[in-house]
């Protein structure tokens, strides 16, 4: 045996489990289920959207007979908060959750170039990959002295540089920059960060490496390059002594050479000893002998 039973549907219900799908930085997708299944009818939702931070709401009205319902909000501004309320047309009860949309990038590239009483932050411009952001809005630049632990607001530029003075001898700072916050600071962008080792040198651990790096190479290419000269000029010496014993070769061959023979003759030191010995010794001359040189 069995009953069928067939509830009736009870408008007055909230909707069912109401999140968060995606959220993007101008936009958030909700996703809700209606508040009993298999509705026989298109049912009429209010989407109410408070904007926490400007203070100002926004209602959209969707209507579906489906059981799950997927809506997108549009129109959102990056790094805003938002409370998000669903319920039927008829005010019945409600569901509600909050959002915070996806704040502006960090600038990239982020860097120091120290100068002689001042140290310069560098970045590139947001703009060249945030459509959203506008150059107008600039950016603010924030230090944290890690010695006395404290954070300073420094400023806000609307260019893309910032100049930093009055740092002190033996401090570590952090350097942050980021979209200007909006709406009294509740709305900003992600910032990048960058450390900042003051030890007296007035540089950075990134800047003290290529500093570094830049005083090696000025030593090692002139060293390199004077040895490569004493080589060049020692394999030239080398090159003219060998030219020069073998062109004293050539000449003190040419000259034992035998056009006869076809060779050439050279004597041992034997024999040079031995004609020696035998040949007689001549003492000299007597001025009464006459000279006669054939």
């Amino acid at each position: 045996d069995y009953v069928v039973v067939k509830m009736i549907p009870d408008n007055r219900l909230p909707p069912r489990h109401l999140h968060s799908v995606h959220t993007g930085k101008t936009f958030a997708v909700i996703k809700w289920e209606s508040p009993y299944d298999s509705p026989d009818q298109d049912m009429l939702y209010a989407v109410a959207v408070k904007d926490l931070v400007r203070k100002i709401d926004k209602i959209y009205k969707v209507k579906t007979r489906n059981s799950t319902v997927e809506y997108t909000i549009k129109k959102l501004e990056p790094g805003g908060k938002y409370h998000v309320i669903v319920q039927l047309g008829n005010m019945s009860k409600e569901s509600s959750m909050k959002i915070n949309t996806v704040p502006l990038s960090a600038p990239d590239a982020l860097k120091i170039i120290t100068e002689n009483d001042h140290i310069l932050l560098f970045w590139k411009s947001l703009a060249l990959k945030e459509s959203n952001f506008n150059e107008s809005r600039g950016y603010e630049i924030h230090m944290f002295d890690s010695l006395m632990n404290i954070t300073a607001y420094l400023g806000n530029t609307t260019e893309n540089f910032f100049k930093v003075s009055n740092l002190k001898i033996g401090h570590n700072y952090s350097f942050s920059v980021q979209a200007r916050c909006l709406y009294s600071g509740q709305m900003c962008g992600e910032p990048a960060t960058l450390l900042y080792d003051e030890l007296g040198t007035g540089e950075d651990s990134s800047a003290s490496k290529t500093r570094r790096s830049t005083d090696v190479a000025a030593i090692v290419v002139p060293v390199l390059f004077l040895l490569l000269v004493t080589l060049g000029i020692g394999f030239v010496v080398l090159y003219m002594r060998h030219r020069r014993l073998q062109n004293s070769f050539t000449a003190f061959a040419n000259s034992h050479y035998s056009s006869r023979l076809g060779s050439a003759i050279f004597s041992s030191g034997d024999d040079l000893g031995d004609e020696d010995d035998e040949a007689p010794m001549i003492t000299g001359f007597s001025d009464d002998v006459p000279m006669v040189i054939a």
